[in-house]
């Protein structure tokens, strides 16, 4: 068992609060280490710290700090094996699965290596008469990321990489589940050239965020994690004046058009539905064909796929689909919710509820489950099961569906499965989405774009990584200039007309 502290100015520290979490092991259930959880004094220094550390990082060259990213996305690559096994040891990811996470992330890092371009402002020579006017992109000073379970790799460096490049300092608040990948992306950090300080990972709870969000020298907050919390997060951070950007949850839908490919759609839904045991805010948990025929072709295709599902640890090897759910109680929850659609009239064709794994009957294993005839009245349409779990809902049109889709109360991702372009820019240009998928099952933009939901799966302005991502990390100051030459006329107590 381990014993896994803070990265405080550079090294690893031990907690004081003599309060910790258990780390458990998906796969076996067994406690695996000890994450210590600060306290409230112990996160103040930490961000008091930083404060002092961000006045020179945010001073540096932006192509300086760019190259700092440049060699850490080279030893994120060197590692990638290294941080993949730590993302599959405490989440219980696939290895395959665990590569992904730790890649979409290291792919934010890239962009970052761009962001002198990021970071510059505007410029109007003669804006009036001997007058120019330039705007500058400053760091705020120090941020805050808060990051969930399901993305020990990816989501940090979503939230580290902008921060760091844009010459701010920041406090990272990991899943206190899953929190040695943070730790060992920060000491690749700095061996890449991070000076100390600048980057501080605070492991904690509730009483850890709080403090994170009443902080004043904390100018930002990000978080990603339930609706609830992202809802509670932004509203406290805002009232406290901070800037915020909160991701919380979804359900995803895809809509499978009658002249679609079913072969091509089921192998979508199946991946896009059960990878990463569910756990996916980009997963989609809702299939919603078209017309009976379309219903009855797309069940006999997901079937026969969905039973041939391998569930089991992360070290059998790269051909598992998936690994365990995060802990006990989310399997419970998971096979409570799938109770509840049976109870509540859904067609059960696959039951995961009764899987277990020889050697493993301790781990947080569940196998697939495939709900056909769901409506949205019903529990497990309405919540968000964050497990591999499908629900099937059919619709007679075209226009039901896309309802379906925008009368739900969250708007993270959605797809759609079509050999037809008008019937797809149509659902893309009406579906109030953020993100939408055409023919392509998990509609996770590229980094150089951005990415974010609609409705009650985001609460801000501005979206993560890509464009506005620098523009959430800084803030615009503009100077207006004119340089005096010849005889001044005397003093001016009035705007002059622009000719």
């Amino acid at each position: 068992m381990k014993d896994i502290g803070h990265w405080i100015d550079g090294k690893m520290v031990a907690g004081t609060s003599g309060r910790s979490a258990d780390v458990m092991n998906p796969a076996t259930g067994e406690v695996q280490g000890k994450v210590a959880l600060a306290t409230v004094d112990e996160l103040n220094d930490a961000v008091a710290r930083a404060a002092e550390a961000q006045v020179a990082w945010g001073a540096t060259n932006p192509q300086r700090r760019a190259r700092v990213m440049m060699k850490f996305a080279d030893l994120i690559n060197r590692d990638m094996d290294k941080l993949a096994e730590l993302v599959s040891v405490e989440h219980g990811k696939t290895l395959p699965d665990g590569r992904g996470d730790v890649q979409r992330g290291l792919e934010v890092i890239e962009v970052c290596m761009g962001a002198p371009h990021m970071l510059k402002g505007e410029y109007m020579n003669d804006g009036g008469p001997g007058i120019d006017l330039y705007s500058m992109r400053q760091p705020l000073g120090v941020v805050a990321g808060i990051t969930p379970f399901n993305f020990p790799a990816m989501i940090p460096l979503w939230k580290m990489g902008p921060a760091l490049a844009a010459g701010n300092a920041m406090i990272l608040k990991p899943s206190e589940r899953c929190p040695s990948t943070s730790l060992a992306l920060a000491e690749l950090l700095k061996e890449a050239g991070l000076p100390d300080g600048v980057l501080q990972v605070v492991n904690g709870d509730k009483e850890v965020v709080d403090a994170i969000l009443d902080n004043d020298t904390i100018q930002a907050v990000g978080f990603v994690g339930s609706t609830p919390i992202a809802q509670y997060i932004y509203g406290r951070a805002a009232n406290n004046g901070k800037r915020a950007q909160c991701f919380g949850g979804a359900k995803n839908h895809m809509l499978i058009m009658p002249d679609a490919d079913l072969d091509k759609a089921a192998d979508a839904l199946v991946g896009a539905g059960f990878g990463a045991a569910g756990e996916r805010c980009m997963a989609i948990s809702v299939a919603v064909p078209v017309g009976e025929k379309t219903a009855d072709a797309l069940m006999e295709k997901l079937i026969p796929r969905v039973e041939k599902l391998k569930v089991g640890p992360y070290a059998a090897g790269d051909d598992v689909d998936y690994g365990p759910v995060i802990t006990g109680q989310a399997l419970e929850r998971i096979k409570g919710l799938i109770g509840s659609g049976v109870e509540q009239g859904a067609d059960l064709k696959i039951d995961g509820r009764d899987f277990s794994l020889q050697g493993y009957e301790n781990g947080y294993f569940i196998g697939p489950s495939l709900f056909d005839r769901v409506e949205p009245e019903m529990d497990i349409y309405k919540e968000e099961i964050f497990g591999p779990v499908l629900s099937v809902v059919r619709r007679d049109s075209y226009d039901e569906a896309l309802k379906l889709v925008m009368d739900n109360q969250y708007g993270n991702g959605t797809s759609i499965f079509t050999a037809d372009g008008d019937t797809a820019r149509d659902y893309a240009a009406k579906v109030n989405v953020g993100m939408v998928g055409i023919n392509f099952p998990i509609p996770v933009p590229l980094s150089y774009f951005t990415f974010g939901g609609w409705k009650k799966s985001a609460f801000g302005d501005l979206n993560q990584y890509g464009p506005d991502a620098f523009r959430f990390y800084t803030k615009t100051k503009t100077v207006t200039a004119r340089w005096f030459s010849g005889i001044k006329e005397g003093g001016e107590f009035a705007f002059k007309a622009m000719d």
